[in-house]
């Protein structure tokens, strides 16, 4: 896993194996740890950031780029 620093200074693992696919690039899961044992949140892969939003559908939005995955659970009744 690749290693990066997030804003508060920590090192947190992106693993580039897990993740979702996102309309501009992939979105890859990051670990606090490398047992990922605990979940730290998601890395735009098409502007190398940290700074994510992930809304309750579970739709992920880079705030830098704007790129976004779809949401995991849909139906008519969310529009």
């Amino acid at each position: 896993m690749e290693t990066v620093t997030a804003p508060e200074g920590e090192t947190v693992y992106v693993d580039r194996r897990e993740g979702k696919r996102g309309a501009k690039g992939p979105f890859y899961v990051v670990y606090t740890g490398e047992d990922r044992d605990v979940r730290w949140g998601f890395y735009c892969g098409n502007c190398d950031t940290l700074d994510n939003a992930v809304d309750a559908m579970g739709r992920v939005q880079c705030n830098r780029c704007s790129n976004r995955s779809k949401a995991e659970e849909w139906d008519a009744a969310h529009e």
